[in-house]
């Protein structure tokens, strides 16, 4: 336990994506580490988030002792969320960056990605004490709802900035000559003879020579940007199918007038829920 949060650690100061590290090319990230790791950070999060089905019990708002099973079922399918999400979307993101002429591997990018995840769930679990106090205060489930959603976005845009620093220092190395250009002199204008005052002197025309070459420094940048433009794409599809996955996989709070379930049947879609329960959180029929 102590190795992981090490781990972890290392992770979260930069350390293993600091320019020193990825020096070359690849990130020292041991998925025999970090799997788990992930696992257990979303584990934590899920636990905070069936705090609602418990505090309902407590107060016998919900006096099914079923729903003391929403905890547990949250605590097993928030991490099994992230990880059916990258299994989903991971091909998908190598064939872009094989395309786009990405440089990382099968493993160097699974490595990234896992490290990404852990991120997200690292900062997720960081959250959820503050889930837990809003779940004790409060017995709105829309509201519940959308707070979930709002600590998951936050978590995920910091794991996308982290995505993106770790892509930038993984790009190769910055060229600093792209091409070298003559430079030329004007043409200048040589007399052949000296002229009279009945015949005017004869002058020659000398071409551009050629004194030094001028060095025109690359794009910089070119090589982050092409991977930026792959990931930006992947983000949205993993946003997407994450999404959805999260409502396949539903319930993970566990609904006041609902009896427990592992999974509801299939109906609807994550976002026209989105918008039910703020429709109801600010009383919009």
């Amino acid at each position: 336990m102590v190795a992981l949060l090490k781990q972890l650690d290392e992770l979260l100061r930069g350390r293993m994506t600091s320019p020193e590290s990825l020096a070359d090319g690849r990130m020292k990230l041991s998925l025999r580490w970090f799997v788990p790791l992930a696992a257990g950070l979303g584990m934590t999060f899920g636990f905070f988030m069936g705090w609602y089905a418990i505090s309902l019990y407590w107060s016998g708002t919900a006096p099914e002792p079923e729903r003391l099973w929403q905890v547990l079922a949250s605590t097993v399918k928030l991490p099994l969320l992230f990880l059916a999400t990258l299994v989903v979307t991971f091909p998908s993101l190598y064939v872009f960056n094989a395309l786009f002429g990405g440089k990382a591997g099968f493993v160097d990018t699974l490595r990234l990605l896992v490290g990404a995840v852990t991120v997200n769930l690292a900062v997720a679990a960081s959250l959820g004490p503050i889930l837990g106090f809003f779940t004790l205060s409060t017995t709105s489930y829309s509201f519940m709802v959308l707070l979930n959603v709002a600590l998951l976005t936050i978590a995920g845009f910091v794991a996308l900035g982290f995505l993106l620093q770790t892509l930038r220092r993984l790009a190769p190395p910055k060229v600093e000559v792209a091409e070298r250009i003559p430079r030329m002199t004007p043409p200048i204008a040589t007399p052949l003879h000296g002229g009279t005052a009945s015949a005017p002197p004869e002058f020659q025309v000398v071409g551009p020579a050629v004194t030094d070459s001028t060095i025109v420094p690359a794009d910089r940048d070119l090589a982050f940007g092409r991977a930026r433009t792959v990931f930006q794409i992947w983000v949205l599809i993993y946003a997407l199918v994450g999404a959805q996955m999260g409502w396949i996989l539903r319930p993970f709070i566990g609904h006041p007038g609902l009896p427990f379930e592992w999974f509801r049947t299939r109906s609807g879609n994550f976002f026209q829920a989105v918008i039910v329960n703020i429709q109801n959180l600010l009383g919009i029929n």
